[in-house]
């Protein structure tokens, strides 16, 4: 009795909640019980915003179980770490390995070329003269042997019909045909420009041909040093240490470096903006035409990415012209994610479902890759040739596989319509830093300065040109603010927000507190207090 107060009906009680709760109109329902009809009003006037009460709560509810995310936009100012710079030569190399098919390659591509457009292209695709690159050291050279490997007859360059063509001119569709292995399913892989027909007919053969060569080619000791390509290099002021770049090789964009590729050296620390203060280059430019129909490019292809970051140059990056000088500034923006509930995002791709084929770190075009080139070996039984190889797997050579080409092209496309699940798959990356940048080009050397420029080059770093086309650029690139915008996502209806809503929902309706919530609570117990003493006395009174 000390804890639980007796009342000697459920109206007793009622009347003693309305008169004391702190909700407001429920005193309303006592006091007026002479009037019925005021009493009535009441009841539904209660029983009304009630209802209004849990229907804002509802809506309050399933806007937070939709997790919104709102943006917010930052300023931040401090010295911070350049970014990664790769540059390429667009000057792949023709390896000694595979010489023999490549020059056979270049010969059908001359017979295409003139049988497509009457053009005679054998002086300008002429490699007589070309120097290869031998790969010493190979395993297995006898499994590697050029008898073993026979270029396919069976891709020919075609003009296509045009029955869309209306207007009576020539078709202009060229392409090739692609069966499945048993010869039917065919498609044409056409190109309305001539050119770019030419090049993926060129670039298909020159796979397979490449598909000959090991996994991985060790050309290091083959390789031109950094000086050959690069006549200097400034940072800050300071001269460039061989310590500051790493070397790789691209098949189709030829010798590559990338600067500042683990972002941890403190002397790539930016400290002031401008172009005193960032990294200048005097380039060589000059294309020897190794594959010429594959590079169709002269110049120098340039790439900013983050650190630790392989650098999909095919995806990516700008050209930079021969003779000219290229001032890149650049602006750095970072995005936040938050990721579980408020989206798809991961933070070093170890909860993607994708095993990554590169050894850096997780980005979204690395992932889209590992993808495709898994799905690429599950269902053609092998892997394209641009990207590296799960264990086990081996590139695609229509001599050992007729029909990939036709199953790569398919899946391609698929990818390309988001029709597989790679996108679904691979989520953005939580935390990312991206690159604004805008150039300004100027023609360089000069007239009157050239002269002196290339004889200074020429006794420093061994500069020779023997052509009268312009074979050096020069480009620079700076921050031009060290202050970057970060775009943070946060939750727009967080825990605290919706208790508050939900706080001044009940205030409105009811005009009272959280306590008067509590009293509610104190009604129920009572009333189950109520019954089951109500029921305790009949079930005696039965017995006496």
């Amino acid at each position: 009795e000390g804890w639980i107060e007796f009342y000697d009906s459920f109206k007793d009680m009622f009347e003693f909640f309305c008169k004391n709760t702190t909700i407001h109109g429920t005193i309303r329902l006592v006091c007026s019980d002479s009037n019925r009809m005021k009493t009535a009003f009441w009841t539904l006037l209660l029983l009304a915003s009630f209802g209004m009460l849990y229907w804002q709560f509802a809506l309050m509810f399933s806007q937070y179980w939709a997790y919104p995310v709102v943006l917010t936009m930052s300023m931040h100012s401090e010295p911070k770490m350049f970014p990664a710079i790769t540059i390429c030569n667009l000057d792949p190399y023709r390896f000694g390995l595979v010489s023999e098919h490549l020059v056979q390659l270049d010969h059908m591509a001359e017979k295409s070329i003139a049988f497509l457009y009457g053009i005679n292209t054998s002086a300008s695709l002429s490699h007589t003269n070309e120097e290869n690159v031998y790969v010493k050291d190979l395993p297995n050279m006898g499994n590697l042997s050029r008898s073993s490997f026979k270029l396919s007859q069976n891709f020919s360059l075609l003009r296509m019909p045009d029955h869309n063509n209306m207007s009576g001119k020539k078709p202009s569709s060229v392409g090739f045909k692609l069966c499945n292995a048993t010869g039917g399913n065919c498609f044409y892989k056409t190109y309305s420009s001539g050119m770019g027909a030419i090049l993926e007919w060129y670039r298909f053969h020159y796979m397979n041909i490449m598909s000959q060569l090991p996994v991985i080619i060790n050309i290091s000791d083959h390789e031109e040093q950094i000086e050959d390509m690069v006549y200097s290099c400034q940072y800050d002021g300071e001269p460039c240490r061989p310590s500051d770049y790493v070397h790789f090789h691209h098949p189709v964009f030829g010798s590559c470096y990338t600067f500042n590729s683990k972002g941890t050296d403190p002397f790539w620390t930016a400290t002031k903006p401008g172009i005193p203060y960032g990294l200048s280059l005097i380039l060589k430019a000059e294309q020897k035409d190794h594959i010429p129909l594959l590079s169709t490019v002269a110049g120098v292809k340039v790439m900013i990415h983050n650190h630790n970051q392989t650098p999909f140059l095919e995806h990516e990056g700008f050209d930079i012209r021969p003779g000219i000088a290229t001032t890149i500034g650049i602006q750095q923006d970072e995005v936040n994610r938050l990721g579980g509930n408020y989206g798809k995002c991961t933070t070093d791709g170890s909860d993607v479902n994708v095993k990554l084929l590169y050894n850096n770190s997780y980005t979204l075009q690395a992932c889209l890759h590992s993808c495709f080139q898994h799905i690429m070996v599950r269902k053609c039984g092998c892997g394209y040739y641009y990207y590296p190889l799960p264990p086990g797997a081996e590139y695609c050579n229509y001599n050992k596989q007729p029909a990939w080409g036709h199953c790569f092209y398919q899946l391609y496309n698929r990818l390309r319509n988001h029709h597989l699940n790679c996108f679904d798959q691979c989520p953005k990356p939580c935390r990312e830093s991206l690159y604004k940048v805008s150039a300004g080009t100027a023609k360089w050397p000069s007239a009157k300065s050239q002269d002196w420029i290339r004889q200074a080059l020429r006794h420093q770093n061994g500069y020779n040109s023997t052509s009268h086309r312009l074979d050096i650029a020069k480009v620079t690139i700076f921050y031009q603010q060290l202050n970057y915008q970060s775009v943070n996502e946060s939750p727009l209806l967080s825990e605290n927000l919706l208790l508050s809503s939900m706080g001044s929902q009940w205030s409105l309706w009811f005009g009272s507190s959280v306590l008067s919530v509590v009293e509610m609570f104190e009604l129920l117990i009572d009333t189950l207090v109520l019954s089951l003493l109500f029921c305790y006395q009949r079930l005696r009174a039965k017995k006496t």
